[in-house]
């Protein structure tokens, strides 16, 4: 085994020796290359290096290519305007200059194109040197254009470059988020992040209209890990960090307007949401539309179709439309005639158990704070919350009831729910129909909240506690519901243990005598020891 593991260690050694070497002799090729037009048949030597297979060697390649083809850029020494085919140059009426310009500028277009590819490799250190160098040199042509032209009324910004790197990293088939991350701090820059925008949307247009708007999950998802990354700045002055230097001649340049960032932010969502999306999608697109996307559109009620669209989907769906519709109602005065309608169906049994119920109860609080609403209206709300009470877990109860009473402190009208001075006997039988989805339909206000009663004989004694208070007149003041919105099982268990200063804690209402028999005998009735 010695010999063995001795050889193996010699072969490391070997290799990176190799590597050494490989790197000193590209960085002599490199010199060569600058100081002397005799030597530019050696890039071929430098290209060959970047198609190796070897990771170390590829990124020397990449890092020799980057210094070589930014500092020609730099000097101007390759071909601007429309580029002729290598073959023609050759034989064409062209000076050695001309042809020498040419020549540099394929193997630069063929550069390019390798690291393009190499976005798609398997080695992430070669995707990310790549994506970096190329970044480098849309850095380069923006200030050196590749295009003879009239700059005084061109723009010089490197679109087709940008548009092309989009065209990599929104793959239809890898997962690209660890990529898109490090391509994030390009979206700093003002000019980069206004032409990433337009070329997204130009991107997903062509891709799901080839697709026929099927659902792609991983292209989607790159697309949208992407998009999520991008934000607007909230003020035009606050537009100075950019990647190319146009000058004051180009005042009027779209990239340098918050208005034209807005729309193109706008656009590109806009083109992205009119597709179906994954399931998971839609939750991931409404957790961030009320503060990541909205704030950013020149018209956020363009986003009417799609969040209404999500509000009468259902479930977990339906809670996160919440936010955003939230948005358009107080801020941009949307009209919603059934909005309380849903707002009330949606209050069924497993609302207590989704991810994002702290959420729904602090959007719900905010919808029914109005002291305009109809009488009705809030005592269905109270009612079905009562009713939902009856088998919502402690935690949930410890939400449900202060939100129970705020409504009824907001609306005094309600306090018929727990107290009828005209009744006589006790109804036998609760006029409310839980079934109705229309609360006004519901007959809440003929019932009462009975529910509420029955919970304070509940086994957990905070949940006793809080509906006890029902039995007293309710104080103006309001609940504050927020300290409790967040608040776990795991949380309550821990209060409970650190608060209790017994070193017994009863678990059981009947003490065990002896292994599966206690005081009602139920276990020994079904089991029994083989």
């Amino acid at each position: 085994m010695a010999p063995t593991k001795k050889r193996n260690v010699s072969l490391a050694k070997t290799t990176e020796k190799h590597a050494k070497v490989a790197k000193i002799d590209l960085n002599n090729k490199l010199e060569k290359i600058l100081e002397s037009r005799k030597h530019a048949n050696d890039v071929f030597d430098v290209l060959e290096v970047l198609e190796s297979e070897k990771e170390k060697s590829i990124i020397s390649a990449v890092d020799a290519c980057s210094k070589l083809f930014c500092t020609l850029l730099e000097r101007k020494e390759l071909f601007m305007g429309k580029l002729p085919e290598e073959d023609d140059a050759l034989c064409g009426a062209y000076s050695p200059e001309e042809k020498y310009h040419i020549f540099m500028r394929h193997r630069y277009n063929s550069c390019v194109e390798m690291l393009l590819e190499h976005l798609s490799h398997e080695l992430y250190g070669v995707k990310e040197s790549s994506l970096c160098c190329l970044m480098k040199f849309a850095a380069a042509e923006g200030q050196h254009p590749l295009e003879d032209l009239d700059w005084s009324e061109h723009y010089s910004f490197p679109r087709q470059l940008i548009q092309a790197v989009m065209d990599r990293l929104l793959s239809k088939t890898a997962d690209n988020s660890l990529l898109i991350s490090r391509f994030q701090e390009f979206l700093g820059l003002e000019d980069v992040r206004y032409y990433v925008m337009s070329s997204i949307r130009e991107n997903v247009g062509r891709v799901m209209e080839k697709n026929k708007g099927a659902v792609m999950p991983v292209y989607q998802s790159n697309v949208f890990t992407l998009m999520s990354n991008i934000s607007v700045p909230s003020q035009e002055s606050e537009l100075t960090n950019f990647m190319v230097k146009q000058g004051a001649k180009h005042e009027d340049w779209k990239a340098a307007k918050l208005l034209e960032h807005k729309r193109t932010f706008e656009r590109m969502w806009l083109g992205f949401l009119k597709y179906k999306l994954p399931g998971n999608m839609y939750k991931k697109v409404l957790v961030i539309l009320h503060d990541a996307i909205l704030p950013h559109m020149s018209k956020p009620t363009l986003m009417i179709d799609f969040l209404t669209a999500a509000y009468d989907v259902g479930g977990a769906i339906s809670l996160l439309a919440l936010n955003g519709l939230f948005v358009l109602i107080h801020q941009h005065n949307l009209d919603y005639p059934d909005f309380y309608k849903k707002l009330y169906n949606l209050l069924e049994p497993s609302v207590f158990h989704v991810k994002y119920r702290a959420r729904f109860f602090h959007l719900a609080n905010l919808f029914l704070s109005s002291s305009h609403l109809p009488v009705y209206l809030v005592a269905a709300f109270a009612k079905r919350l009562a009713r939902l009470a009856l088998t919502a877990p402690p935690t949930a109860l410890l939400i449900v009831l202060p939100f129970i009473y705020n409504l009824i402190r907001r609306h005094p009208s309600c306090r018929v729910l727990i107290h009828r001075p005209s009744a006589g006997d006790e109804l036998l039988e609760d006029p409310y129909l839980m079934d109705e989805e229309d609360p006004a339909q519901c007959r809440a206000l003929e019932s009462s909240l009975w529910e509420i009663k029955t919970l304070q004989k509940h086994y957990h004694p905070d949940v006793a506690k809080a509906a006890m208070l029902i039995n007293t007149p309710l104080s103006e003041q309001e609940d504050d519901i927020s300290e409790v919105l967040e608040i776990t099982t795991f949380e309550l268990m821990e209060r409970d243990l650190k608060q209790s200063q017994l070193k017994n804690i009863p678990l059981e209402f009947e003490t065990a005598t002896q292994l599966l028999k206690e005081g009602g005998d139920v276990l020994g009735q079904h089991f029994c020891l083989g």
